[in-house]
């Protein structure tokens, strides 16, 4: 067998990046829930120093410091051996409200890590493993991750996208959020148009009730409320727009979902569908993000469709070429992309 040395290198080059990532995610979950990125951002300091700020070991934080700043999460001057966060290191660390707060993702992802031996074994049986069957971090980290994203550009730029949307809401509409998990989206969409009226959905009891509790904080409750249903059976009719928001792709039965939800929206609704950005091929996909999002399929999406008939398992890279064959099948005849980001794109379909 003859090597080609520099593909060689370019692959351990790679396992060292990945090794490192690996560990690292972990340390970032570390940090958000002890407070040191915002404790950091208040003003630099040196490891004794925001160990008192954040009444956590010094040792321990010195090393967490050392990894952060090795992977320039942390920017360190040895010059009084003081670590600090740049403008920019404080926006996605350290402000949970901001439309770019990263640590929610490594949640996500080190609560499915932790599941490891549930997917491994399902590789064998193809029973699947439930979104209600995994940590719980994962439900917290999903809101966490998405929220940012949905907070910059939900109210600002994809509901404008939409065809007579923007106008229904800010007069007084009835919207169905399909798969709400936390409820986020909901809750930002009832803060905006607040003549108009939401319900959430979703299987999940638990996030359910975290989203009831949320709408109560925000002040929405009256208008913006929450209960346990499929999303292929929920309940109502005559909505005049149905949000699924990073959720078609989880579905055993995608088809039937959107099926329903054509059967529940008013004659000229609107279908307002929000997917994980992905090309048509495979090829198309062979990214920084498909790899994050083909990892993130495999661990979760991929296996809960499985627990569901007929598993479907569209997967997170389904691409819109398939979501455009689902809409079609479950009987919508207008089909566009709206709108997309880096990260998502979105669809608006109607009767």
């Amino acid at each position: 067998m003859a090597l080609d040395q520099s593909r060689l290198e370019e692959l351990l080059g790679r396992f060292v990046q990945d090794f490192g990532a690996t560990g690292f995610a972990a340390t970032v979950v570390i940090g958000d829930k002890l407070g040191l990125y915002q404790a950091l951002a208040a003003g630099p300091a040196t490891s004794a120093e925001l160990a008192h700020r954040t009444r956590t070991h010094p040792r321990l934080v010195a090393e967490w410091l050392a990894a952060q700043a090795a992977s320039g999460y942390i920017s360190y001057d040895p010059d009084g051996e003081r670590f600090s966060l740049s403008e920019e290191q404080a926006f996605a660390l350290a402000d949970e409200d901001g439309p770019m707060y990263l640590p929610g993702a490594f949640q996500v992802m080190v609560a499915a890590v932790k599941d490891e031996p549930k997917v491994t074994q399902t590789f064998r049986s193809g029973a699947g493993v439930g979104w209600h069957e995994h940590d719980p971090d994962l439900f917290a980290g999903t809101e966490r991750f998405f929220r940012p994203g949905y907070a910059a550009n939900l109210i600002s730029a994809w509901i404008p996208a939409l065809d007579g949307v923007q106008a229904k809401l800010e007069a007084g509409a009835q919207v169905a959020d399909v798969g709400c998990g936390h409820g986020a989206s909901t809750i930002i969409m009832a803060q905006a148009y607040p003549h108009s009226r939401f319900v959430g959905f979703d299987y999940h009891q638990p996030s359910i009730q975290r989203a009831t509790e949320a709408a109560a904080k925000a002040g929405v409750a009256d208008r913006c409320r929450f209960q346990v249903a499929a999303a292929s059976d929920y309940p109502g009719a005559g909505y005049d727009l149905v949000a699924v928001f990073d959720a078609l792709h989880d579905m055993g039965d995608p088809v039937g979902t959107a099926a329903h939800i054509y059967q529940t929206l008013a004659p000229d609704g609107t279908f307002l569908l929000v997917e994980p950005y992905a090309g048509d091929q495979l090829e198309d996909n062979l990214n920084p993000v498909g790899r994050a999002f083909y990892a993130a399929s495999t661990l979760l999406c991929v296996p809960h469709s499985l627990t569901e008939e007929p598993g479907a398992a569209l997967g997170a890279q389904a691409g819109e070429r398939r979501l455009r064959e689902v809409t079609t099948a479950a009987g919508f005849g207008r089909f566009r992309r709206a709108a997309e980001t880096p990260f998502n794109l979105v669809f608006e379909a109607r009767p």
